[in-house]
């Protein structure tokens, strides 16, 4: 019997690394959050499929009630997806054709598209250059006897700048309805994102920091009436079956989200704990590079670090040396909303939003999830800093 061995001059080690590769690291891998629930997860998927029930049930009930708590709101009404959250907030708050919304312009389109589709015009304001959220000193010179609300975004799960908008809000006449998607375990001055505002709107999706198994939605709020509003409309504006209050949609968290969302929620703040201490790892690791990093601006900050977004002049070459050497990595965005053309009609040309359209020009996200190991968090690290 013959054995094959190595080259003469090749060291042992240098066989092995060629003959099995380093795996790539994914920009996102949601296994470890199915894994670290799993038995809840099952038990509740096989309840759903026994129970016979699958829409308007206690499982959303019982989600509602968890959710509401959990960031201290006094209530919770669940809904298709997040846009839906957006837009049935809206239309509790009274915005209507005609009316105006204050948003962001750093944000994803989801935001600009709710106020759409209830027939406002949203007016975009810059961000502020290091929290990448909107800039209160901006909203005043926006605001105009058409301006029904503020929406402002927690982008990449650092929150906005509330109290200051609040107070802008309240000076003003008008409704503060935040977009609380990438925020799921944030905090604000020791309180949790999701009870601040008049309104809250979260997405479910299965990429948020607590996600379903598919679409989903949600709005918490402090005002029983506004919420029960949002409770008809999202049911084709009926509270009793084939009797229609008012023109509604079909927007429903149906019983299988709300029951894997219940099953994991027990864990979201263990796995914000998780991505704050990733987090923690990257920023030191990346200390010093020709890279702009996240920053918190401000010690009452508490990130859920949905996104470790970077930014750099070469982004595309970056992005493009990372996926070379098997590190993912995704653009958070790469066109602002004023410049997509859905939105042509409003006019808005290259150079109306410098700050903006610099961001989405060099903004870079790099992989954060719970479950990393630490080897792939040092070679994200490493991979990074031979790149820049």
């Amino acid at each position: 019997m013959t054995t094959t061995s190595p080259p003469f001059n090749v060291p042992e080690a240098a066989v092995l690394e060629a003959a099995a590769p380093e795996a790539p690291i994914p920009f996102l891998n949601l296994q470890p959050a199915y894994q670290l629930a799993q038995a809840e997860i099952d038990a509740a998927l096989l309840r759903v499929a026994r129970s016979g029930w699958f829409l308007l049930g206690q499982e959303l009930q019982s989600f509602e009630v968890a959710y509401a708590r959990s960031v201290g709101a006094q209530g919770c009404v669940g809904v298709a997806n997040g846009l839906d959250a957006l837009a049935l907030a809206l239309q509790a708050l009274g915005v209507g054709p005609g009316d105006e919304v204050i948003v962001p312009a750093n944000t994803y389109i989801a935001t600009w598209l709710a106020v759409s589709q209830c027939g406002a015009r949203p007016v975009p304001v810059e961000p502020d250059p290091l929290s990448y959220n909107i800039d209160p000193a901006r909203i005043e010179a926006a605001i105009t006897p058409r301006s029904k609300v503020i929406l402002p975004v927690h982008l990449y799960g650092l929150p906005a700048e509330m109290d200051e908008i609040l107070q802008i809000a309240r000076r003003h006449g008008l409704k503060v309805l935040d977009d609380c998607a990438q925020a799921h375990g944030a905090m604000y001055r020791g309180r949790a994102v999701g009870s601040l505002a008049d309104l809250s709107a979260w997405s479910f999706y299965p990429g948020k920091n607590l996600g379903a198994f598919g679409d989903g939605g949600g709005v918490t709020g402090a005002d029983p009436a506004l919420l029960d509003q949002i409770r008809v409309l999202r049911n084709y504006g009926s509270r009793v079956k084939y009797h229609n209050e008012v023109k509604g949609r079909n927007s429903r968290l149906d019983e299988i989200q709300a029951a894997v969302l219940s099953a994991k929620l027990p864990h979201l703040q263990a796995q914000t704990e998780e991505r704050r201490r990733i987090a923690t790892r990257l920023l030191d690791g990346l200390a010093g590079l020709p890279l702009q990093l996240p920053t918190s601006p401000a010690a009452h900050l508490e990130s859920a670090w949905h996104l470790f977004v970077v930014r750099h002049e070469a982004r595309d070459r970056l992005q493009a040396e990372l996926a070379r050497q098997g590190v993912g990595s995704l653009i958070h965005y790469p066109v602002p909303p004023h410049l997509q053309p859905a939105y042509a009609e409003l006019g808005y040309a290259a150079g109306d939003f410098p700050i903006s359209e610099a961001m989405h020009r060099e903004v870079l996200s790099l992989p954060l999830w719970p479950g990393m190991s630490e080897a792939q968090i040092d070679r994200v690290i490493r991979v990074v800093r031979a790149s820049v």
